[in-house]
């Protein structure tokens, strides 16, 4: 059987106009609100995810609810702040993204069938791709106030917490993958006089082929086909290896025993760590303002009587 979803919000308090009650709002932000109907169908929208079963499931419900009310009030409050503080999403923006995002599927038809089965017109999901740039532009402008944490800063949170930077032995891998054993081993007899790097560039068909093959830091015990590479010497390379991806061959530039990165290594990672808890407590003391400063209307009852009901199909 296959499971087609459809939705019955049932109100425990009904009316004989039901058009009417559809319009009825269940949240209000300041001079914005969502109805009944924009409710549901965003209700609907979220559950399509899950199975017959677990779309009636009360949790997966109100999780969905919470979530629908929460995004609303956001999104409100950031369009606020946005005429505000002159933030917009001009078209070129928008049409940037757009075409961005497209490009992820083999063709059009593809991408409008995706839409279709979210539940959503591709003028919907334009105006959903607006909000959520411009939220993106409204968090960029709140995190503006956060400082870089200072050295001093960086260098506690590394002595609190060295056992997070504890690694076990790694290597430093460039790797060339090609799809013909043939190829791969013409590619191993060209290296002994040709920079590992240009022919990589030039011949790998892996994802890092364009950056020389670089690979970067991996510790043993973390993909079977590189642990071979630990019995390499340092510039040594390998014989060519086959695995589901291939056939590769790998230069060892640099090895490292078990032990504890130095706190230059994870300096980036730790400022990175640091400025997003900040930028994350920015925007939340941010929220609470805007939220005290607005008028915020929610109807409890009306939101808690909407039920769902599904039906299969043959």
């Amino acid at each position: 059987m296959r499971w087609a979803f459809l939705f019955f919000f049932l109100l425990s308090a009904c009316t004989p106009n039901s058009a009417q009650m559809a319009l009825k709002p269940v949240i209000q932000v300041n001079d914005r609100s969502m109805t009944v109907k924009d409710f549901a169908e965003r209700l609907a929208r979220s559950l399509r995810k899950y199975d017959a079963l677990s779309a009636k499931d009360p949790n997966n419900v109100q999780r969905a609810k919470d979530e629908i009310l929460r995004v609303f009030v956001l999104r409100c409050l950031a369009s606020t702040y946005a005429r505000a503080s002159d933030i917009s999403i001009g078209n070129d923006e928008l049409d940037k993204e757009i075409n961005s995002i497209r490009s992820s599927y083999p063709d059009d038809v593809s991408f409008r069938r995706t839409l279709a089965e979210e539940g959503l017109s591709l003028a919907d999901w334009k105006e959903e791709l607006r909000s959520t740039l411009l939220e993106r532009k409204v968090f960029k402008k709140i995190a503006e106030k956060v400082q870089k944490p200072a050295p001093e800063e960086t260098r506690k949170y590394f002595e609190a917490n060295k056992d997070r930077y504890k690694h076990k032995e790694r290597v430093f891998l460039r790797q060339i993958v090609v799809d013909e054993f043939s190829k791969a081993q013409a590619l191993r007899d060209e290296l002994k006089k040709k920079d590992f790097s240009d022919l990589a560039k030039k011949f790998s068909v892996a994802p890092e082929g364009k950056s020389g093959g670089l690979v970067g830091w991996i510790e043993r015990g973390s993909v079977d086909i590189f642990d071979k590479a630990f019995s390499l010497p340092v510039g040594g390379l390998s014989p060519v290896l086959e695995s589901a991806y291939g056939f590769h061959i790998f230069k060892v530039e640099r090895k490292s025993p078990a032990g504890t990165s130095s706190l230059d290594e994870v300096r980036p990672l730790i400022e990175q760590e640091l400025m997003g808890q900040r930028e994350q407590g920015e925007f939340a003391n941010w929220l609470d303002k805007q939220i005290r400063a607005s008028r915020v209307l929610r109807d409890n009852a009306l939101i808690k009587s909407l039920t769902v009901e599904t039906r299969g199909e043959k």
